[in-house]
């Protein structure tokens, strides 16, 4: 938690996160400075915080236009798989365990203790992410923060705003492969998605409208404002 706390606290840094995350060749700090206006310290600062967390790697380089000159960091988005990992991605006994024991419960109960686990947790993210006084914060603005936070936890997320509402979509599972994922976990992120509004922002609803655990091409979570 103050891992995550210290590398996203900051508004600005989750900006330039994201900002790398979209760039595929990697950015240099000048960059970064040049895209948000800032000195080119206060860039590389933010770059190396993001760094020394493990979210963005860091590369030497020539231009690489010219191939000349001297060389310069640049800064990539870090492999979804080096990201956050829960141990049980490697534990082929705690896999078993866990599948028998979803298997044990009804699909309704089991997805219910799953949600209220996942919303612990995502309370707790919120809380470790300070500035919770802002009062005035737009539903969309503690959205944005949810997605970044999911980011820095390997789930790789973005908003995807449809004529039918809002939604949080995850291109990235965390909990491992097919082999791992049981589809009741993905009531985990959703839990988590809901615990982080509810703290941010205030009651939130969320709903799931596809999984990659039952074949869809990312996970789906519609959200909104619980009136």
């Amino acid at each position: 938690m103050t891992a995550i706390s210290s590398a996203f606290g900051d508004q600005t840094r989750r900006d330039i996160f994201l900002f790398v995350h979209h760039q595929g060749d990697g950015v240099t700090a000048a960059e970064v400075a040049e895209r948000f206006d800032l000195h080119v310290n206060v860039a590389r600062h933010h770059l190396d915080k993001l760094a020394a967390g493990g979210y963005v790697e860091v590369e030497t380089q020539r231009n690489r236009r010219t191939g000349a000159g001297r060389p310069s960091k640049h800064y990539k988005a870090a492999e979804p798989e080096l990201g956050p990992q829960l141990p049980v991605r490697h534990d082929v006994v705690l896999v078993n365990l866990l599948n028998r024991a979803l298997a044990m419960l009804e699909p309704a109960a089991a997805e219910e203790m799953a949600e209220a686990v996942g919303e612990e947790y995502g309370r707790a993210m919120a809380e470790s992410m300070g500035d919770l006084a802002e009062s005035q914060r737009s539903f969309r603005t503690a959205l944005h923060m949810v997605a970044d936070a999911m980011t820095a936890h390997g789930f790789a997320a973005e908003i995807d705003d449809r004529a039918d509402g809002l939604r949080l979509v995850t291109n990235n599972c965390p909990f491992g492969g097919a082999e791992v994922v049981h589809p009741v976990l993905c009531a985990v992120d959703r839990g988590m998605v809901k615990g982080m509004l509810d703290t941010l922002y205030g009651t939130s609803s969320t709903a799931r409208q596809s999984s990659m655990a039952t074949g869809g091409e990312s996970c789906a979570t519609s959200v909104g404002i619980d009136s």
